[in-house]
């Protein structure tokens, strides 16, 4: 891999936030910490499931469902905070040795395009749940709600969308002073 040229380094970090971006990225963090504390949380029951059905043939009942609903609610709290760090994928072949200018403005784009990803699926999300709801549909096995899951994932859609509006204007704040003498 190729070291980035020393003076086009774009990246920011949190210690770049200021007072709402410092609430946003606490925020962030906070809702990945509890989607981590989920999938430790389906881990166990997953052993749980595996060792009951495997030595007294009494799995937990409804295990797969469980584990569909709540890893999708736990996926979705991630996305926020790993914009925020700049932990998304990018691939810099053709960027290089461009100027610090250039790259504030390729990711304010790319910030921009995270926080309408996130605002439509936020939205679609909630109106997905909604019609589920109203149509009273429940899972197979346990006989949960399952718009209940469903709203859950849209706070961690509504944060990548704040967080990709928030890198939006930051990287072009960093790109208009990058360009000053």
């Amino acid at each position: 891999m190729q070291e980035p040229h020393p003076k086009a380094v774009a990246a920011l970090s949190p210690q770049d936030f200021g007072p709402y971006g410092q609430c946003l990225f606490a925020a962030c963090r906070w809702l990945a910490l509890l989607g981590g504390g989920v999938f430790l949380a389906l881990v166990a029951m997953g052993l749980v499931s595996i060792v009951g059905r495997k030595l007294f043939s009494a799995p937990v009942p409804g295990d797969v469902e469980v584990l569909q609903m709540a890893a999708a609610c736990a996926s979705a709290s991630f996305f926020a905070y790993c914009h925020l760090n700049g932990g998304d994928v990018k691939v810099d072949f053709f960027t290089a040795r461009a100027s610090a200018k250039t790259l504030h403005f390729l990711d304010a784009f790319g910030s921009g395009l995270v926080g309408l990803f996130g605002s439509t699926v936020a939205w679609r999300a909630l109106e997905g749940a909604l019609s589920i709801r109203l149509a009273g549909e429940t899972s197979m096995i346990l006989g949960w709600p399952l718009w209940i899951a469903q709203i859950l994932m849209v706070p961690g859609f509504v944060l990548l969308a704040l967080a990709g509006f928030y890198m939006l204007a930051l990287h072009l704040r960093h790109g208009a002073l990058a360009a000053l003498p």
